[in-house]
């Protein structure tokens, strides 16, 4: 159920970069927060360099305008070692297939609860699925 959602710099990504960000994002939450196979809701948005802007060197990381940011909503679930795989499994996804720098993948986790959900119909399922039947 995670809902992604990627900031990036407008023209930083070719059409197959930005397919390649969404297929690594994705498999890197299968593999570390079992997501179930088509969970997959997740958007991108590109901001003109004088809407893109972020501390270069916050906690003495060096940043560049490459710089990919990923904000994960999700429910609180997942324990601190699969949060940490999965900003591993993300990053390393990223630098291998796309050749980013670590540096400039940041990633958000938004926590919330399962019953804050609804996925079509007015419903939030994940409530309805704690209900006694």
């Amino acid at each position: 159920m995670p809902l992604t959602q990627i900031s990036i710099r407008k023209g930083s990504k070719t059409e197959t970069q930005k397919r390649t960000l969404f297929n690594e994002i994705y498999l890197s939450m299968r593999e570390t927060f079992d997501v179930p196979e088509d969970d997959r809701f997740m958007t991108l948005t590109e901001y003109a360099t004088e809407d893109f802007d972020f501390g270069r060197h916050y906690m003495n990381i060096a940043r560049s305008d490459d710089l990919i940011l990923i904000r994960l909503t999700v429910s609180n679930t997942r324990n601190t070692g699969q949060k940490q795989a999965l900003f591993k499994r993300i990053a390393d996804g990223l630098v291998r297939e796309l050749g980013v720098r670590p540096e400039d993948v940041f990633i958000s986790l938004v926590e919330t609860n399962p019953e804050n959900w609804s996925f079509g119909h007015g419903i939030a399922q994940y409530a309805e699925k704690a209900l006694p039947t």
